[in-house]
């Protein structure tokens, strides 16, 4: 039973809820074409992913606090974020609210997330831990409320005018931080590659 506590922690379902939230997003997307208007698909879309980038930041929070920190949850943390993150980049890709040179950032995004994770799987086989910094938080949240205005796409243009703007822009800039802490994660974990 003491095994399974850990499994069950708040942190832990918070995480749960995360991965739960990239297929209601997806669904969403799908139902958007069969309904009359966009608009009730996207906003939906919209608060499911808020909701979801909210306990990226509170599960983290909540464990350190509460001393409930598991190996499960260090495991499924940083892949529940790239889920969300991905499904919803592709979601914006294949409807066309990222199109043109603004897919770049979005592959930028994309590899990045995909190459730090194959290099911090290799590091901790040696037993070498890659610390999360704080202009990686950031750009992390940069990219959340990048694609939270890209969710909000053309219904959020119709209320502020400039929603899937703000969204394209905040995304470049995400994408130009990714590149900078990519290069920091590499530059760490490279030392440790040669020797």
């Amino acid at each position: 039973m003491n095994r399974l506590r850990p499994a069950f922690s708040i942190p832990n379902l918070l995480t749960y809820a995360r991965i739960l939230a990239v297929p209601m997003v997806v669904l969403c997307f799908f139902l958007e074409g069969r309904l009359q208007s966009s608009d009730p698909a996207r906003w939906t879309a919209l608060g499911i992913f808020i909701v979801a980038s909210l306990t990226d930041f509170l599960d983290g929070y909540l464990a350190r606090i509460w001393k409930q920190t598991s190996n499960i949850g260090k495991m499924l943390d940083p892949i529940a974020d790239k889920l969300l993150v991905a499904a919803a980049l592709l979601l914006m890709a294949a409807d066309g609210t990222i199109a043109g040179w603004s897919l770049w950032a979005a592959i930028i995004i994309l590899c990045r997330e995909i190459l730090v994770s194959g290099l911090r799987e290799y590091l901790a086989d040696l037993k070498v831990s890659v610390p999360v910094t704080r202009l990686a938080k950031w750009k992390t949240t940069v990219q959340l409320v990048a694609i939270g205005f890209l969710i909000a796409g053309p219904a959020g243009d119709k209320i502020i005018g400039y929603a899937t703007e703000t969204g394209i822009v905040l995304l470049w800039v995400s994408a130009i931080i990714t590149l900078y802490t990519g290069y920091d994660y590499f530059r760490a974990g490279l030392k440790h590659i040669m020797d």
